[in-house]
């Protein structure tokens, strides 16, 4: 029908078609071997794989468990239930049975696929929730175990039709499940290879999970629709980065805040043969680390911003001066602004405030969260298609927006506000510290008071954070300094490397 929005499985199948000879995944396994596909032979494997699905009972609808940790099953799995009209369940393979047979139950999932290291317990939390698990062998690139006898070449699904299901990180509460149409898919192809300037002959390097909203939204689908490369890493690897970029020559990497602080902790050195002309990052890195990452890749990283549910990266920052710490501007074919919470007004420059994306629900922004029409409803609390993201910034005269802290991110301490971000700026300034959070602690006269958990750079002098207290009480006003410095080996994270700061106020620890 004319006017019909295309589907991301249209999109994979008239890319394969242009292109069918043109290099689409260089697969780089644990062992070392090295595996490729044209786009010809990926759809292939596409179809045969699609056909597999199809004998074990999955039309358009159905969802699907995929518990698999970076490897090439989990595209082939993406991209056949996209051409099935059924919708993939990401989990994180490193969760446990609990967690798997909770999302399996909630997604209503009757069977999954997960690797060998997760069989045990995936095979347990399926069992639990009534589904069929099933072990996919990582060192077979030919997917028997996933394939059937027939092929099924012709896409059976609609624009609206949900394909990704995703779990959110879970960092300051319980996780949602986001459901990502296949309009969204496309929309965050095309969003980012734009942003990107992604050309057919560029290839990404994804070390990032592929259950996570970044590998897919900012790495695969803009690859799918220029027609450029990917190639895929088993994990992300702090010593191996750089040579893994150089040796497959990447041209385009995606990154978080985290990832890049350990390359640096790890004494990274020049490697020869890099050809990276873009990078992006989410999430803040001081001046001094910024710039020993550009120095070492050869580019100026761009910071972005955006989340499962905003589907492409809103806000980013521009190819030509790009501001280390600041998230950027919107994003072409984005709609993104600052407001008060509770009235709706728009904040003035300068003004902190809580950052609204607007869009199209299922199209532009996700579907819903699964199941639950009052955290949907709740969520465009203004009901005029303004998502709320619960993420505070303000914005400067050049429309430029910068961070100020989660929703929960600032403290009332005895009646002054205190933004957890701006104290752990200045203690991430400090040359003695690696990186840093702060969270709030009850008190019984000031009602909450920040402490401060630090990380010390590798190789530091014992005492090298003693000083953090007087550092602070040159830098911060009194009820900003925190009470106390906790030291401690490492932050607690989420796969991806955002920082888990519920585990610390619950006294979890790494």
């Amino acid at each position: 029908m004319p006017g019909t929005p295309p589907t991301f499985a249209d999109r994979w199948a008239d890319t394969a078609a242009a292109l069918p000879g043109t290099t689409f995944l260089v697969w780089e396994a644990p062992d070392g071997s090295v595996t490729r596909w044209t786009y010809g032979a990926f759809d292939d494997l596409v179809a045969r794989v699609a056909g597999g699905l199809r004998e074990r009972g999955v039309v358009r609808g159905s969802r699907v468990g995929v518990a698999l940790p970076n490897c090439p099953a989990y595209v082939a799995l993406w991209l056949a239930l996209a051409r099935l009209g059924a919708a993939m369940v990401c989990s994180d393979p490193s969760a446990r049975a609990p967690e798997f047979a909770e999302q399996l139950r909630r997604t209503g999932a009757r069977l999954g696929f997960c690797g060998p290291e997760q069989y045990t317990e995936y095979r347990r939390g399926a069992s639990a929730a009534g589904a069929t698990a099933y072990e996919v062998p990582l060192t077979d690139v030919e997917l028997s175990t996933l394939t059937g006898e027939q092929r099924v070449r012709e896409s059976e699904t609609v624009a609206d039709d949900v394909l990704g299901l995703m779990f959110t990180s879970g960092t300051t509460a319980a996780p949602k499940c986001v459901m990502v149409t296949q309009a969204n898919y496309v929309f965050a192809g095309e969003v980012m290879a734009a942003a990107s300037a992604l050309r057919t002959t560029d290839r990404q390097l994804v070390v990032l999970p592929l259950f996570h909203a970044n590998a897919q939204y900012y790495s695969f689908a803009p690859a799918i629709t220029r027609g450029a490369s990917v190639a895929l890493m088993p994990r992300f690897s702090a010593s191996g980065l750089l040579a893994q970029a150089a040796r497959h020559r990447a041209t385009h990497l995606s990154l978080f805040a985290a990832p890049i602080r350990m390359v640096l902790a790890r004494g990274a050195t020049p490697v020869s043969g890099l050809c990276v002309t873009h990078c992006w990052y989410a999430q803040n890195v001081t001046d001094e680390q910024y710039e020993r990452f550009a120095a070492l890749i050869g580019c100026r990283p761009r910071q972005l911003y955006g989340m499962t549910e905003t589907v492409p990266a809103v806000l980013t920052n521009g190819a030509v001066g790009p501001q280390p710490r600041s998230m950027g501007v919107p994003t072409l074919g984005c709609r993104v602004t600052v407001r008060d919470p509770g009235s709706g007004r728009t904040a003035g420059t300068g003004e902190e405030g809580e950052v609204f994306v607007g869009g199209e629900p299922g199209r532009t922004l996700f579907a819903g969260y699964l199941d639950d029409p009052v955290t949907t409803a709740a969520s465009f609390p203004f009901g005029d298609g303004w998502f709320a993201t619960g993420d505070r910034a303000r914005v400067d005269a050049r429309g430029r927006f910068f961070f100020a802290g989660r929703r929960g991110d600032v403290l009332k301490v005895s009646g002054e506000n205190v933004s957890l971000v701006e104290v752990e700026a200045v203690l991430a300034d400090h040359p003695g510290v690696l990186e840093a959070a702060v969270v709030g602690e009850p008190d019984p006269v000031r009602d909450e008071v920040p402490v401060a958990y630090v990380v010390a750079v590798p190789d530091c002098a014992p005492d090298a954070l003693d000083d953090l207290a007087a550092w602070c009480a040159r830098r911060l006003a009194k009820s900003k300094r925190p009470v106390r410095f906790e030291r401690v080996p490492e932050l607690p994270r989420t796969s991806v490397g955002k920082i888990r700061k519920f585990r610390l106020t619950e006294g979890g620890r790494p």
